[in-house]
């Protein structure tokens, strides 16, 4: 079978810039060109994959579950490529800071604020790096990370950031008022989830919340959280799923948490090496998260 050709590069730095700043406009002031040159790649990098990337309107723009998948491959790409340009050029990576965390977090928690980051702090240099294994924040790889844990790693710099939940979530049009409410829904699982603690599963909602008739074995299995909100927010079924991680669907009034309850998740960190946590752009940067998820708590 002949490999089917890859898109341009210009069309994936583009599609890049666009999916970090969640901005046509910051994206093209990040490249050099005009929003209307930066449209133009996204549009031929659509019609060679076949599919929308961005979901727009005239306030956001938002990673469609396609755009999300080749954003997590973009990410690595560059961050490889950028480290290997500092490698062979000698440069200073003094005034860059790289931060390690979770595709999930770096989707739907970070990119939606990544205007208000760039506005707050415009002078930082940021290199995202996602993916699942933890990155050695002592390294050159990564400067510093947002970890999911029950417990601090006491070989690190860590600072609490938030204590995790997990809500039951559903699109408004489904309805759902009492716990009766979801029988016949469709339940969706997330497979392989990475919870330090005992896993909001369906069966211990139904033991704490009801209803006793719930067929909690019932339903559809994603092994990607990320493409379960989005068919929860189609109306496809119902999730439950860590509230930190879908506020800014639930802002947007695309979800709602359906009933009451909640199931214990574990804490969000910020970690960084000893050595690493006086430079100045990591504990600014430290700052502001400090100040988002304090606005999250309220």
């Amino acid at each position: 079978m002949k490999p089917r050709r890859l898109p341009p590069l210009i069309a994936i730095r583009a599609f890049d810039a666009v999916a970090r700043r969640a901005s046509f406009k910051l994206a093209a002031e990040e490249i050099g060109v005009t929003p209307t040159a930066i449209s133009h790649q996204i549009r031929i990098l659509e019609e060679s994959l076949g599919q929308r990337l961005f979901i727009r309107s005239a306030r956001s723009v938002a990673l469609t579950p396609g755009g999300e998948i080749l954003f997590r491959a973009s990410g690595n790409i560059f961050a490889t490529l950028r480290e290997a340009v500092d490698t062979l050029s000698g440069a200073d990576r003094s005034a860059a800071m790289t931060l390690s965390t979770t595709s999930n977090f770096l989707t739907n928690w970070l990119v939606p604020r990544l205007p208000q980051l760039n506005a707050e702090l415009p002078e930082l240099e940021l290199r995202l790096h996602s993916g699942t294994e933890l990155v050695d924040v002592r390294g050159d790889k990564a400067d510093c990370a947002i970890r999911y844990s029950m417990r601090p790693d006491d070989t690190l710099d860590n600072t609490l950031l938030y204590e995790d939940r997990f809500v039951l979530i559903a699109s408004p049009t489904l309805g759902i008022k009492q716990p009766k409410d979801l029988i016949g829904q469709t339940l969706f699982h997330i497979e392989n989830r990475l919870i330090p603690t005992h896993e909001p599963s369906w069966q211990h909602w139904k033991n704490a919340f009801g209803p006793d008739e719930l067929l909690v074995k019932s339903g559809l299995h994603f092994d990607d959280e990320m493409h379960a909100i989005q068919a929860a927010i189609a109306g496809q079924g119902v999730l439950l799923a860590s509230e930190l991680l879908v506020q800014h669907a639930l802002a947007q009034k695309l979800l709602h948490i359906a009933l009451p309850g909640s199931l214990p998740g574990g804490k969000y960190y910020f970690v960084t090496s000893v050595d690493k946590a006086g430079r100045d752009n990591i504990t600014a940067f430290k700052r502001w998260l400090q100040q988002e998820f304090l606005r999250v708590a309220q």
